[in-house]
């Protein structure tokens, strides 16, 4: 597999010579100064492209070419927004960059309430629990009929919360979900009234369930196919983070039988998976091995992290080493059926002072180049396996 990593830009705390030192092959990222729904130009395409290839690397994947919210919940100007986005794909099918990942989450793109839960060796990493996450969607949020989605022992905990609850961990929890939470920004730091913006753009999503939302991934990508087709670009589908409903909203990217709908819907070699270990191994219901079996032949791009989740609905990030993922007998998987295709490690511990340089949440540098280190040993185990084998 080729070793990949997300990289934010010329503005990235993180530069690609620092990224060449510790083995990255590949580059992934994306045009973030252009806002969402707009035409990506070509010129701005190759300029970023050249920039990455003067330090011996490649733009590998695009992460993200965010779908407006207008196509995820068939807004009166989805068809425009479509256009703007194939012209796009054909600009950067000009330009040989050809792998895109993207989402179909509605309004949010991940979901944690805690972005530095400690560890006891004193690293911390990204964390979700259940009741605190019911606290901010009932009694913060105050979603109508939130309460619905919650047993009765959660609104209890939830109630128990309540009375210990700081002001400042109520403020910790909005930052945390709803302005942490959008890397492809539809809420963004400095924002007024974030709360009422949430509000604002779960709107629209009113009486659109699971079958409508399936139905407009079907219409976008049967939209785009041709172009896609013409150009060489895969489209590489997220699943959705965590794998399971959220604030009344539907997911369609949680499990083998989501996955197999939407490879079959369109079902074109071009309209693909990201094989997102993390979010898949975060649901008890998904066999992270088996999916990646089930499903190597349409992956093309793979992110390899692991979680521990549990019986109440908490999980937190693992070490790649452990958890759900099993990770090394997913490279066994894609080495296998897959030779290389990108793979970049996802997510890493906040370690040796990366807590104070301003990553992204979850993008630490010495935690994610630790991680590299881990995984790069396990391929080489795997290859080494392979030899032989034959």
């Amino acid at each position: 597999m080729e070793k990949t990593w997300r990289w934010f830009g010329k503005n990235d705390k993180i530069t690609l010579p620092m990224l060449r030192q510790i083995g990255v092959e590949g580059i992934v990222t994306a045009l973030h100064e252009i806002p969402n729904g707009e035409v990506w130009p070509l010129e701005a395409i190759l300029n970023q492209k050249t920039y990455i290839e003067t330090y011996g690397l490649r733009w590998s994947v695009v992460e993200s070419l965010p779908v407006s919210e207008a196509i995820k919940y068939g807004g009166a100007e989805r068809d425009n927004l479509i256009e703007n986005y194939k012209k796009s794909l054909i600009n950067l099918g000009k330009a040989g960059v050809k792998t895109v990942c993207y989402n179909f989450m509605p309004v949010i793109d991940w979901i944690r309430t805690d972005l530095e839960h400690l560890w006891e060796d004193g690293t911390s990493s990204l964390y979700f629990d259940k009741i605190r996450f019911a606290y901010f969607d009932c009694l913060i949020l105050q979603r109508a009929e939130a309460e619905k989605d919650y047993t009765v022992n959660e609104l209890k905990q939830m109630y128990e919360l309540d009375k210990v609850i700081t002001d400042a961990e109520k403020e910790e929890l909005v930052d945390t979900i709803i302005i942490k939470g959008f890397v492809n920004g539809n809420i963004k730091n400095g924002d007024k009234n974030p709360v009422d913006t949430f509000h604002h753009l779960l709107a629209p999503y009113k009486g659109i369930d699971r079958d409508a939302l399936r139905e407009n991934l079907r219409y976008f990508l049967q939209a785009i196919m041709p172009v896609c087709d013409e150009y060489g670009i895969n489209m590489c589908i997220h699943p959705d983070d965590p794998p399971f409903p959220v604030l009344g909203l539907p997911r369609i990217v949680t499990c083998e039988e989501d996955i197999a709908w939407i490879l079959h819907a369109v079902n074109n070699p071009h309209n693909g998976l990201t094989f997102c270990a993390g979010s898949l191994s975060a649901g008890l219901h998904n066999n992270v091995p088996a999916l990646a079996r089930m499903f190597a032949h349409r992956t093309h791009f793979v992110h390899l992290r692991s979680t521990n989740a549990f019986p109440n609905g908490n999980f937190i990030e693992a070490s790649h080493l452990g958890g759900r993922a099993h990770i090394i007998e997913l490279i066994r998987i894609f080495e296998k059926e897959r030779p290389g295709v990108p793979m970049r490690v996802d997510h890493g511990r906040m370690m040796l002072g990366d807590t104070d340089k301003g990553y992204n949440p979850g993008y630490s540098f010495h935690g994610r180049m630790m991680a590299l280190a881990q995984i790069e040993g396990m391929m080489a185990v795997v290859n080494d396996e392979s030899k032989l084998e034959s």
